[in-house]
């Protein structure tokens, strides 16, 4: 078995090498293939395709444990951390409100769908519920709202098959991608809807909000050890996953928002390589053997994201608030932190901030909404 440890390392660490090398390429091909397969999606089919050609069984070697005990403890915190709370006044309160409506659509939505599917036809029920596939949905609410941590986390808090993650990863993917070009036409005739809505809301002057923020930082070394010295602290109370998960966020957020030198940029970045480093090791166990979804399962997640936009449209109609805003609340929701601003700036690019600020929260909230539907589920 160490042998397989040192073979599983080198094959995460050139994945890994890999992923950030062709995530800032400037090639045009590049960036068309990226568009439609993301880089974090090569992060978890590379090692997946080693085991496959190779015939390896690498899916208990030391990586697994040092992933869920020291290395998603640090990316929760880096990611929570990211968030500037008193940065939120800028936003408003009637964008904030459209996006969590945006938000609790997406994390109550499919138990209801799974209920309807049910209701009409006994073996949907079956399917879902006997079968379990609804712990292929509760990734999804963890992708769509709060990106690739809060999927990982919430595929840990469900116990989602490996071979069910991977085809709701190729889903998630594909729908994201169709439902972003859709977004970058709708957000463009915004103010022609609204007018049509019989909506008249002006949209707020540019924002002065630098996310970068000049001045002294605290060191990015001295930000790694904080990190590793809490999740050390975590590991050695040995408290349950979910117990983990709480703690980290809270920790996150005041490390965040009480020392004003806190280092949020760098937080970020290191976030972003974690997640990388967490599907890469998640490949390890990867089964190719079984890449498929019921129509069913396909089926109830494309109503479940179009019945998300539409309920976003009628509380965005119900607050006259200006119909630009559902498609940044929207990606926001679903995008994330690149997709929400560059769909924002095919607009005006001075709502980029806007956008970003909706795309860390929703970061740093995902995982919170992702409980509720699990809770749901549970209760049924």
């Amino acid at each position: 078995m160490e042998n397989f440890d040192w073979i599983a390392t080198a094959i995460v660490l050139v994945t890994v090498i890999f992923v950030l090398r062709i995530s800032k390429l400037k090639n045009q091909i590049v960036g068309k293939i990226l568009d439609w397969f993301p880089a974090i999606l090569f992060a978890y089919v590379i090692p997946a395709a080693f085991t496959h050609l190779f015939n390896w069984d690498l899916s208990a070697v030391y990586l697994h444990s040092l992933s869920r005990n020291w290395i998603i403890p640090i990316t929760l915190l880096a990611v929570m951390s990211a968030l500037p709370l008193r940065q939120l006044a800028i936003v408003g309160v009637r964008p904030l409100v459209l996006f969590f409506v945006g938000s609790a659509i997406i994390a109550t939505l499919p138990v209801i769908l799974v209920l309807t599917f049910s209701g009409v036809d006994p073996a949907s029920s079956d399917l879902f519920i006997g079968q379990s596939y609804w712990k292929g949905l509760v990734p999804i609410v963890g992708g769509w709202i709060g990106g690739s941590t809060s999927q990982l986390i919430l595929k840990e808090l469900a116990e989602t098959p490996e071979s069910l993650f991977l085809s709701v990863l190729v889903l998630d993917n594909i729908l994201v991608n169709i439902w972003t070009i859709l977004m970058f036409q709708f957000i463009k005739k915004g103010e022609t809807l609204s007018t049509l809505f019989g909506i008249n809301d002006p949209i707020p002057d540019q924002s002065t909000l630098d996310l970068r923020s000049s001045g002294r930082k605290i060191y990015p070394w001295i930000t790694v050890l904080i990190f590793f010295g809490i999740a050390s602290l975590i590991f050695f109370l040995n408290i349950s996953f979910l117990g983990m998960v709480v703690s980290l966020s809270i920790i996150g957020l005041v490390l965040g928002n009480i020392f004003k030198l806190w280092n949020t940029r760098f937080s970020l970045q290191l976030g972003g390589i974690c997640i990388v480093l967490v599907m890469a090791i998640l490949g390890l166990r990867l089964d190719f053997s079984n890449l498929s979804l019921p129509w069913e399962f396909v089926t109830l997640v494309v109503i479940w994201l179009i019945l998300h936009f539409l309920g976003m449209l009628i509380c965005a109609k119900l607050l006259k608030l200006n119909l630009v805003w559902v498609p940044i609340a929207s990606m926001a929701n679903l995008g994330g932190i690149s997709t929400a601003p560059a769909v924002t700036a095919a607009y005006r690019k001075d709502l980029m901030p806007h956008a970003v600020l909706l795309a860390i929260l929703s970061m740093v909230t995902g995982t919170g909404w992702g409980m509720l539907t699990i809770y749901l589920f549970q209760t049924i």
